[in-house]
């Protein structure tokens, strides 16, 4: 890179927050992608505004350089993992709640914030932003660029559901506002729907309006062991048939549940012998604004677990439901402490669940791979851990899996995003027609092709 780039960029941010050589962090140079290798920029620039973001765009534009947005860093696709001599633009320090609008139930941020940081601001309030990807300090720029998901899917949806409207830059460093306060519009293309999800390869997001619900007081979790994992996830549309809105399905095989009750010193109350006895665990959390309600939700959820085969259903104490979810959500760093090669969050029709997890099986078998792992079985997401050591191994397990999903009408990721992690299987199971179509939208965004080069297409 020149150092007239250089100098230029450091115009625009201030010198202090140019960083270059030995003053990039190692951070800068990966997410959290356990395939994708590290790299790093030659500059690493953290703009404090929109402005100072469209400058910085204009300089790289102009000279064709790879600019890669990041958020905090948590992604799972390499979708964070910089082009080597690139430019790095990072959001730190545009982690400003602008507006907390409680009569519109909306909130503005800057792609900084992170979930909890939103959420302490809410919880006074009595709102929430309902997305949780498992991951507090994850930044909702992140979230946003790669339509992050989470448990609580099964009742709320994903980020898709609750972005209103952006704020975004686009390569050239023109700005555009898109949506805003509004649920809906019937007024030219949706640019929001277009730029979410689209892993910083069409604008940078430099500020997003949420949705946002009233924060339920009152909730209960329930936990369901079975015999078999195929008897939990045939219980899950059924569950969901009761009328019963709850805010958390979760399926746990029994190698992880042992894994996280060993990792994390899970105490559940659960007998040995129902413990020794039970191959899965089905995880059921309910919510309301009346505790007589939910009462009877729990009794109503507890007869249906029963006539659907479970061994027996727990209501977990408060600290007991807490530590489970917690565990829950670490189980991808689980995964990755026990030296898994890589990981699955692929999405099925949750009725075909019980087909998709046969192939699993099937493909572990083999090819002499442990495959192990949870999912939000109330919305079809499968997380899986893959242990496989040998490469070629692996990358028949992995598009397996992928073909297996995509089969039974689901896709490669059900919330992690493509990055460069996944692009190799994405653009060969992928519809040619549908894959150039992105290719043109791109270059109508991005002509110059410097937005996160390689990501996804």
């Amino acid at each position: 890179m020149s150092t007239d780039l250089i100098d230029a960029l450091a115009g625009v941010v201030g010198a202090d927050h140019a960083l270059s050589g030995t003053a990039i962090g190692e951070d800068y140079t990966h997410d959290e992608c356990l395939t994708v290798e590290w790299a790093v920029p030659d500059v690493v620039v953290r703009p404090a505004s929109t402005d100072e973001v469209a400058a910085i765009l204009r300089q790289c534009d102009e000279r064709g350089v790879a600019v890669t947005a990041r958020g905090a860093g948590t992604g799972l696709s390499g979708a964070a993992t910089p082009s080597a001599g690139g430019v790095v633009v990072s959001f730190e320090r545009m982690n400003a709640v602008l507006e907390i609008d409680s009569d519109n139930h909306a909130a503005v941020v800057q792609p900084g914030v992170t979930l909890q940081q939103l959420d302490a601001e809410l919880a006074p309030r009595r709102l929430v932003y309902p997305v949780f990807p498992g991951e507090y300090s994850a930044s909702l720029g992140g979230n946003v660029n790669t339509n992050a998901g989470g448990m609580r899917a099964v009742k709320y949806g994903v980020t898709r559901h609750h972005v209103l409207g952006l704020e975004a830059v686009l390569p050239c460093g023109e700005v555009i506002r898109t949506g805003g306060k509004i649920v809906k519009s019937s007024s030219g293309y949706d640019l929001t729907q277009l730029i979410l999800g689209s892993e910083g390869t069409l604008a940078l997001v430099t500020e997003a309006t949420l949705k946002l619900h009233p924060r339920l007081e009152h909730a209960a979790t329930i936990l369901a062991p079975f015999a078999t994992l195929d008897e939990v996830t045939r219980a899950v549309p059924r569950i969901l048939d009761s009328g019963v809105a709850p805010m958390i399905l979760e399926y746990i095989d029994i190698i992880t549940m042992s894994a996280m009750t060993g990792a994390y010193d899970l105490e559940l109350g659960i007998p040995g012998d129902i413990r020794e006895s039970a191959l899965a665990y089905l995880v059921v959390v309910l919510e309301s604004t009346d505790a007589d309600r939910l009462e009877a939700d729990v009794e109503s959820v507890g007869m249906h677990l029963a006539e659907l085969g479970a061994v027996d259903a727990y209501v977990l104490p408060p600290q007991a439901a807490t530590n489970i979810i917690e565990a829950r959500e670490k189980a991808f760093w689980l995964a990755k402490a026990n030296g898994a090669q890589d990981i699955v969050d692929v999405v099925v029709p949750r009725a075909a669940i019980p087909d998709f997890m046969k192939r699993v099986e099937e493909l572990g078998a083999e090819t002499a791979s442990w495959i192990a792992g949870c999912g939000h079985a109330g919305d079809g997401n499968v997380h899986l851990g893959v242990f496989q050591p040998d490469p070629a191994k692996l990358e028949t397990v992995m598009m397996g899996l992928f073909r297996a999903a995509q089969a039974l009408g689901g896709a490669i990721s059900g919330e992690h995003g493509l990055g460069t992690a996944k692009r190799k299987y994405y653009l060969e199971l992928e519809d040619p027609a549908k894959v150039q179509l992105m290719r043109r939208i791109k270059a109508a965004f991005d002509p110059n092709g410097i937005l996160n080069p390689g990501a996804m297409i």
